[in-house]
């Protein structure tokens, strides 16, 4: 395949391009969906294609084929140097990359046991059984059960003598029942909601996710969730379980520190951040308890690589560091506009038919020094969260609102309640300044992100989001109807 890039190289600088990149990708995806104790859709799927990048006269020009056949490299090159002349007579800035090195490497990530040569039947059986235990709860309407699995082999090649082969397998699985009565309609997930948990393994994070000894409390939950009534409006202290944690790390962090979205990139299709360039490393953004750290090495996380798609070697850095703003999310075209030499290694682009752009890799709230027990023993007036439901989150990644599938009344120390719907909302510094307790590590779990979509045209980035249960003071929470 290395030779497949240098044909297509040479050809972008024979056409007079002053740099020039290649990522070709090739990947298997598996994947089985069953509802109501039936396979409703199983596929398996190959994608195969190379995608070009050059800098010609100052302008970007991107094209891709999916066809690796060296009759493609021409019409593929030609197209990509042709849009950069194109789009050169339009830029007004200059064109600078980071002065990151180049790689020659192979990377792969870790399993034990390849998805790939687990039986179907295996699969199949496994779900099937976990959808009659959740049907066995009246109330339990609906079962849908999900597994899906990836394999991906990626080659990058660079002018400027990058060469680096990429292999990954990633492994996910996941249910949800849905129940009806009492005039209502609840669902509750595990291990975590938009299909499961996911991470880079083989079969084994199937049989370690305990699919089937979760499935009747996932179901008595359901069922318990229709009687249960709403949270009262008001403000109380508020303790936030990892699954629910993880997607504010990643609306109210992740989002706000993308470069690109911070100098208005991505106004038009999901709004810039509150975190402009004059806040930059001079914001109080948490309490002192709040550490975030940006880490494309994190063991099994969905947006670990050895390197990313412009070729920058993966790393770890923090975005909060003791409550203070430290760093953002970059590439190696936008790292100059802060004055940085290199690049973040943010740079990720979901099929060789995208342009690569900057994208969240893995991002956590490292864990604190409390146990969940003393966090709610420590809590008089409280509510406690979890399992994502629906949110929403303003233009500058400020002003919020999430509901949880399940919530727990806490007073005077003790959980005493169950309530459905529980519902919060804040202003992004605020919220996290009012951070003031964090479980231990023990407490800590990674929670996969599939279904991040950026960009225009649309892309879809996985990443990981480690959190351990937090407390937040005098949040405002549940539904003011008027």
């Amino acid at each position: 395949m290395f030779d497949f890039c240098d044909k297509v190289l040479n050809y972008a600088e024979l056409l007079g391009a002053s740099y020039a990149d290649i990522r070709i990708i090739i990947r298997d995806i598996e994947s089985l969906y069953t509802k109501n104790g039936k396979l409703e859709n199983y596929s398996i799927n190959n994608i195969e294609g190379f995608g070009v990048r050059v800098i010609c006269d100052n302008g970007w020009g991107f094209a891709s084929s999916s066809n690796l056949d060296s009759s493609q490299i021409e019409k593929t090159v030609r197209k990509a140097v042709s849009i950069a002349k194109a789009s050169s007579k339009v830029r007004k800035e200059p064109i600078i990359l980071s002065k990151d090195p180049p790689f020659q490497d192979r990377w792969a990530s870790t399993y034990l046991i390849d998805p790939f040569t687990v039986p179907f039947d295996n699969k199949l059986q496994t779900l099937l059984e976990i959808d009659e235990i959740l049907r066995n709860e009246p109330s339990v309407k609906i079962a849908e059960g999900y597994m899906e699995f990836r394999r991906e082999h990626k080659y990058f090649a660079s002018s400027e003598n990058a060469r680096i082969l990429q292999t990954t397998i990633v492994s996910g699985a996941g249910y949800s029942a849905t129940a009806v009565g009492n005039e209502d309609v609840q669902t509750r997930s595990y291990p975590m909601s938009f299909g499961g948990q996911y991470m880079q393994m083989g079969w084994e994070l199937v049989e370690s996710l305990k699919l089937k000894e979760n499935a009747q409390r996932v179901a008595s939950e359901t069922a318990a969730l229709l009687n249960a009534k709403e949270p009262e409006p008001k403000v109380r202290d508020l303790i936030i379980g990892g699954e629910q944690l993880s997607l504010q790390i990643h609306e109210s962090c992740g989002h706000p520190s993308e470069l690109d979205r911070v100098l208005g990139y991505e106004e038009n299709y999901a709004g810039s951040s509150f975190i402009t360039v004059d806040k930059y490393r001079n914001l109080h953004y948490g309490s002192h308890k709040v550490n975030i750290v940006a880490d494309s090495t994190l063991p099994n996380g969905l947006g670990t690589f050895g390197y990313d798609d412009d070729g920058v070697r993966a790393q770890r850095f923090f975005v909060v560091k003791n409550g203070l703003y430290q760093n953002y999310l970059t590439n190696r075209e936008l790292a100059y506009t802060i004055n940085e030499d290199r690049s973040r290694g943010c740079s990720r682009a979901d099929n060789f038919s995208s342009v690569p752009i900057i994208r969240m890799i893995n991002l956590s709230l490292l864990p604190g020094d409390d146990k969940f027990e003393d966090i709610i023993a420590a809590t008089e007036d409280g509510l406690y969260v979890d399992g994502i439901k629906t949110w929403s989150i303003d233009q500058m990644r400020l002003n919020f609102q999430f509901t949880c599938q399940i919530g727990y009344l806490i007073k005077n120390g003790k959980m005493i309640e169950m309530v459905k719907n529980p519902t919060y909302q804040g202003i992004t510094p605020n919220f996290w300044q009012s951070c003031d307790m964090i479980a231990s590590e023990e407490y800590w779990k990674p929670w996969g992100v599939i279904n991040c979509g950026k960009g225009q045209p649309a892309q879809v980035m996985m990443m990981t989001h480690g959190a351990a249960p937090a407390r937040f003071k005098n949040v405002m929470t549940g539904i003011v109807r008027h």
